[in-house]
């Protein structure tokens, strides 16, 4: 007989299954990519991979079609191109052979800190992961707390500072731009 686990004994091993605990630990290959981007559930990782491996096999598809339809080919092609780059997942638009080499990587560097350590917003991924989920960064008017925020090309260019946030305020005072009407309020 096994005995009833205290309740600090069962928070302990909550997320711990140990009926299937090899198959839970994943790949050396994803532990790496789960520290290297600071992704906190391992969930993220799993589906950027699927869609990953989705589109590399659309981009196989359609470079595996007969002659006969190439203006189909041609048209698909170029809306699959146009997806990606506007996503911010490919640098060209040129051919199908940067879909075939697309990776979950890709989807991990345009997460939104990511792109805050690439615009020098932060110095490194950990302190972009906490300044978005302490709430100091928006996404056009939006107040974004979720980490995971895929961030297209388009609206890269508007990821600033919340109005009230601390830290808009001492990057402020640090230029000399603090307006003096932002210190009465």
């Amino acid at each position: 007989m096994v005995r009833k686990l205290k309740y600090h004994e069962q928070k302990l091993l909550r997320r711990l299954e140990l009926v299937s605990w090899e198959a839970a630990a994943g790949s050396l290959a994803e532990v790496k990519a789960l520290r290297r981007y600071r992704l906190g559930r391992r969930e993220d990782y799993v589906q950027y991979k699927a869609l990953a491996r989705t589109v590399r096999a659309l981009a196989r598809r359609l470079r595996d079609l007969g002659p006969d339809s190439a203006a189909f080919r041609a048209r698909c092609a170029s809306a699959l191109l146009e997806k990606l780059y506007g996503l911010g997942l490919v640098n060209c638009r040129r051919s199908l052979a940067v879909c075939e080499s697309l990776s979950a990587a890709a989807f991990c560097r345009r997460r939104l800190p990511c792109l805050l350590v690439k615009l020098r917003m932060a110095q490194n991924l950990r302190h972009a992961v906490t300044f978005v989920e302490q709430g100091h960064v928006r996404v056009g008017p939006e107040v974004v707390t979720d980490p995971a925020l895929l961030v297209p090309r388009a609206v890269e260019d508007f990821i600033t500072w919340v109005d009230a946030s601390r830290l808009r305020q001492k990057v402020l005072d640090y230029n000399q731009e603090r307006d003096d009407f932002d210190l009465a309020a």
